[in-house]
This record gives C-alpha cells, structure tokens and sequence, in this order.
C-alpha cells in the first residue's frame, strides 16, 4: 500500500441496520454495500450513543459519549473547545471535509464570550465540527427560517427549477397528473415520484459534491478524509421516479410488534406510543405507503454508491483508503407501534457498520462479519490510528477498530452504552417528569440490554431468546439479578466520565517510578510536609542516586 491514506466516512441519516441485502433483507437489494462488505468487515451489533440526529452525529464528531461532549438533543450547541475529529486529523495533516449533513448547533454564546470573530477561520472550524465545510447540507430546509436557502437551491435554479423553495417545491413535494402540488411532508404522499428529476436530486447531487472534493484534494497531493453525510433516507419520505415505485406491499417486511406490547407497558414505551407518529406508524396503511418509500431511497443510495465507488476504483483509490458505511441511528417504521428512533430498541440503536481497511493486515477478514459489541465513538479513533496519529485516550473513549480488522484482536468492550434525553418531547408532561430527570441510558452486554432512568422503571430484554425485543422482562424477578448486574456497570460508567481532556494520562504516570524512591517534587523546590533539615537530605541524596543510575 503507497504511504499516502485516505478516508472516506460515509453515513447515511435514519438507515436501519437490517435494511441492507447483506444484513437479510429479504426483497431489497443492495449490492454495491454488499460489494463494500465483501472486502472488509461488517460489524453486526454497532451502536450509536445516541437515537437522535444531533448527539449521535456529536459522539461520532468528538469520539465522545453524550454525558461527556453535552450536546444531549436536537439544537443544543456543541460547546466551543470540545476537540473533534477535524482537530485531531489536522494535527497530524489531513484536509478534513463535510459533504452533507452535521446537524450540529454551534455554541454561538461561546465563541462570541471568547471574542471569536465571526467567519473567522478558528470560527469556521469551531461552528462545523472541526470538519472543512466543503458543502454543508443538514437536509430540512422547510419555507420558513429553520435552514434557509442552502447552496443546493442555487444548484436547482441554474438547472431551471424555479420556486422560492426549490429544495421543497422540487425535490421534496409530489406532483400530481394535473401539475398539482404533493406536500412531501405529509406520509400519504410517500408513494408520489418528487418532481425532481432523479439525477437533479439529493442523492445524487451530493454523491458528485464528494466526487468534487476526492479530485481537488487528489489534485493537490492531500491526504484527506471525506465525511459524506446523506440526509437520505431520513423524511421527509419521498423519492423521483423510477425509486418511488420500485417497491410495493409484497416486498416490505411485516412490523415487528406484538399485541402483549400495549398491555401496561413500561410508562416510558407507552408514551411514546401516544405520539403523532408512533400512532401512525402503527397503521398498517401508513406502513404500506412509507416503507416502500423508504426501501426506495435506500436503493438510490445504494445506486449512487456504485457511482462513487467505480470512480475511486478508476483512480487507484481502494488501495490506500478507508471506507466506513454507517447510519446516525435506525428508524421503528411501526416496529413495537412506534415511529422515529427516539427509544433503544435494535432497530434504532443499532446501526450498519462496514469497514474497508486496504492495509495487507486486513486481509485476514474480507469479506467477514464481526459480532463484537462496537460503537459510534469508535470511528475517531480509527481514523486516528489509520493516519499514524497518536492516541489520545483521555480525550476519545472510543477505540480504534483496526485491531478488529487485522484480526488481531476479537473483541473490544464488555458493554454497549446509548442515551437519550426525553425532556424536550411530550413524554416528560405525560410522565410529570422534571427536565432534570428526564435522562435515559441503555447498556448491553450483547446478551442482555437494560434500560434505566431515574425515576422510571427499567425496561430489560433478553436478546438471546428475544432478539425481536418483544418482552419486557423489566417486571420479572426472574431478570432482578441480571437488570443489577448491568445497573451497576452502567454506574460504574457513569462514575468514570473522562472529563479531564487537557492532558494525556501520561502527565499523572510519569513521576511513578520516582514516588517509588524519592518524593518527586522536591526538584521543584517545593516542600510538603518536612519537619526537618535531616529528612530534607535523605530525600535529596535519594534523589542524586535515583538520577546518576538513569545517567542524568
């Protein structure tokens, strides 16, 4: 392999882990991701730290669990000074971009505390994750001020999609045989083409912004690592023709549900099946309209991926590059009569994750799957490691999953954690819940997952006999002993926040071997505790003999 490496980071936003031919899909097929696994690996229990867009995409950008980085919703600003993965690749030389979606807030209160002025470089890098926003798209630019005007507009109206909302007028809307207008928000349109010509459309278009990106750097000699961040297929659902009607009744996958679910369920699932869109994910016209939507816009990525893919093949690229395939989270499509990801079942917590390591020491499991419990946070690090960097323990805690790839290890952790802050939704008013209580955790040990709030009582499953996650073994004595042992380690972990991000561990550790024969800080000139001139001297002659052995 040349010495120059790359890295191409692909995520997907609301990309369920079984939605993949590869994964078991029984009618979708996928063959240009499968193509991707059949050279590296495919991690099967892959689990984001969060189940909502922005603290998930947070972890994966700082390598950090949510209780560490305090990005804990949708909105709330990362805080200026938390590190990155565009600090930490810049440091060791690598052009760092966006092509796509963030969702990230930038701590705007923060910066200007700091007198950092605005569209400055340190402000570009501060508000955009670290990441060099070559094109930065979040994907929801409704008629209003939430994301107004983004550069893929300007796109649509060179290409003559005239409207003040092009992203929404064109892209997102439904047109009808008489040239009416379809609402792309509202889920009975999902079975609509969007008027948008397909290759004019999202996918596409920002499938050929990174293809843009890889040939400026490859021009320029860079290293880089490429973050392609589709906001597909995360709503609003709807996709152009001829995906939209690709797939039909027959080939969705029936709800994974069970009547005994709505029977006195926990208090926190039956909340949130009294939601807009858990109510309506669980009729099954609703899910018959919007999955194979759905299945078809995860087919348009798939198709653009072969595109992406030929190109690196064309200039040489696999040889040097890392390529990650990933989703923020997954999406309940009706599962367990749910909608969004807002909960910890599989089918929103888990992710797919694919890693191709072109190094010789991958090698050994192309083409392989791993059951070994992996996480969000793991990816900074990886990259880290793949670019020669030093590991920064104290700051990322995630690991790197290249001695995963090598085979040289099998496993990396004994838990999965995942976390959820339920206070902005309608949960916390039905459950009379303060804001600060609101605060939910899941751990895996791969057997087992618990689910535990304050407050609240515990969800548990026993993903062996009920990988479905269809009982709530929360009230059984039976599962007291196991829903302890996993309360107590995801104690333990909340008892060891790595909060101390300013220096390695390395600068506690390093006057070790010297406690063991002098007292350290006596070379500072500073003195703790003596009585008298006779210690002072004892010491200092420990000293003398401790340096003149290691030659100093």
């Amino acid at each position: 392999m040349t010495s120059k490496r790359n890295v191409l980071f692909i995520m997907c936003d609301q990309l369920r882990f079984d939605y993949l031919s590869c994964a078991g899909h029984k009618s979708l097929t996928t063959p240009n991701i499968d193509r991707l696994a059949s050279r590296g690996v495919r991690f099967t229990n892959a689990y984001v730290q969060s189940t909502v867009c922005g603290p998930s995409r947070m972890s994966a950008y700082t390598g950090r669990y949510v209780r560490s980085h305090g990005s804990t919703h949708n909105g709330v600003p990362l805080r200026v000074g938390e590190p990155t993965l565009g600090d930490h690749l810049r440091e060791v030389g690598v052009r760092c971009a966006l092509i796509g979606k963030t969702h990230m807030k930038a701590d705007e209160e923060g910066m200007e505390r700091l007198g950092i002025a605005k569209d400055s470089v340190i402000d570009v890098r501060v508000a955009e994750c670290g990441f060099e926003p070559f094109e930065r798209d979040d994907g929801l630019h409704p008629s209003t001020s939430y994301d107004p005007d983004p550069a893929y507009d300007s796109y649509l109206r060179q290409h003559g999609f005239e409207a003040e909302n092009p992203w929404e007028h064109w892209a997102n809307s439904g047109e009808g045989e008489n040239g009416e207008n379809f609402n792309g928000w509202l889920l009975v349109h999902a079975d609509k083409a969007a008027r948008i010509p397909e290759e004019h459309s999202e996918t596409p278009y920002m499938t050929r912004r990174a293809m843009r990106f890889i040939e400026d750097a490859e021009a320029k000699g860079e290293v880089w690592c490429a973050h392609l961040s589709y906001i597909k297929p995360h709503w609003p659902y709807i996709v152009p023709a001829p995906y939209h009607a690709m797939y039909g009744k027959a080939e969705i996958q029936p709800p994974v549900r069970s009547e005994a679910e709505r029977v006195s369920p926990n208090p926190i699932f039956e909340a949130f099946q009294q939601e807009r869109y858990s109510k309506n994910f669980s009729r099954d016209e609703v899910r018959e309209t919007v999955v194979p939507c759905y299945m078809g816009l995860i087919k348009q990525i798939d198709d653009q991926l072969g595109h992406l893919f030929d190109f690196m093949e064309k200039r040489g690229l696999f040889k040097n590059t890392l390529v990650v395939f990933t989703s923020d989270h997954g999406d309940y499509l009706g599962d367990h009569w749910l909608g969004e990801k807002y909960l910890f079942h599989d089918v929103a917590v888990k992710v797919p994750m694919i890693v191709y390591d072109p190094r010789p020491e991958a090698d050994v499991t192309r083409g392989t799957t791993s059951d070994a419990l992996v996480e969000m946070i793991d990816l900074a690090p990886t990259f880290l490691d793949y670019f020669g960097g030093r590991p920064k323990p104290h700051v990322l805690e995630g690991r790197s999953l290249l001695s995963l790839t090598s085979g040289e290890r099998k496993s990396l952790r004994n838990y999965g954690i995942s976390e959820y802050d339920y206070s902005g939704d309608a949960a916390r008013l039905r459950l009379a819940m303060p804001v600060s209580g609101c605060k939910l955790y899941m751990i895996t040990d791969g057997r087992f997952k618990l689910v535990h709030g304050e407050g609240v009582e515990p969800m548990f499953f026993d993903l062996h006999n009920d990988p479905g996650e269809l009982r709530d073994l929360g009230r059984e004595p039976s599962a007291a002993g196991d829903i302890e042992r996993l309360r107590k380690m995801l104690m333990r972990w909340l008892a060891l926040p790595n909060n101390r991000i300013t220096v390695p561990d390395e600068w506690l550790t390093e006057m070790d071997d010297k406690v063991g024969h002098f007292d350290p800080i006596i070379g500072s000139g500073v003195l703790i505790g003596y009585w008298h001139e006779a210690e002072l001297t004892e010491q200092l002659e420990a000293r003398r003999r401790w340096l003149t052995r290691r030659g100093n």
